[in-house]
């Protein structure tokens, strides 16, 4: 049994501008920062340490996993946003109602099943290949909610309605499935 701790990153400039914010990037700003500080305390007040650290190549998840933990850390492309195509960077207002499903692909984006795929085999054979009993990987929202989605029959506990920024989902990892055992959200508070 392994246990993997999935994070999405802080609050960036674009969440705070409701821009869509996939396979683009923006930095950190400093409520997401105090939001990444705020997991460290939980972590450590908890006595939850990591065997392995790995992060999505957008600066945003690398600069949140390298708040909570000074782990070195694998950077993976697998593990990156959704790609909105054209529509990266523009107004959340554009977004059509969720899910998505195949929207983005018409416009040079991927689709729900293309994120779902990507994402889960790159955690599952990371978890497979690697002896790190417990891992910590940062990403993104829809990132998270599409593995999440996927290893949905396992589901121990419900996934939030939303995807807040630095929530960690904490799975169990056993016989090649993943089971989410606990959702932490400990940011909620900050403004």
């Amino acid at each position: 049994m392994k246990t993997l701790y999935m994070m999405r990153h802080g609050q960036t400039l674009f969440n705070q501008k409701r821009l869509m914010q996939g396979w683009c990037d923006s930095p950190l700003t400093e409520l997401g920062k105090r939001q990444a500080r705020c997991v460290k305390e939980y972590l450590e007040n908890n006595e939850i340490v990591f065997d392995g650290a790995y992060a999505s190549s957008s600066e945003r998840a690398c600069d949140t996993l390298e708040i909570v933990t000074s782990l070195p850390y694998q950077r993976l492309k697998g593990l990156k946003e959704w790609n909105f195509g054209i529509y990266e960077g523009e107004s959340d207002d554009l977004d059509p109602p969720f899910p998505f499903g195949n929207f983005f692909k018409k416009f040079g984006g991927e689709s729900e099943n293309e994120v779902s795929e990507r994402v889960s085999t790159t955690v599952l054979e990371l978890m497979k290949n690697t002896d790190q009993e417990t891992v910590l990987i940062v990403s993104h929202g829809l990132s998270c909610y599409c593995f999440a989605k996927r290893w949905e029959q396992n589901q121990q506990v419900s996934l939030p309605n939303d995807m807040p920024n630095c929530v960690v989902l904490k799975y169990q990892f056993n016989d090649e499935q993943f089971s989410l055992v606990e959702v932490i959200d400990v940011t909620s508070e900050l403004k």
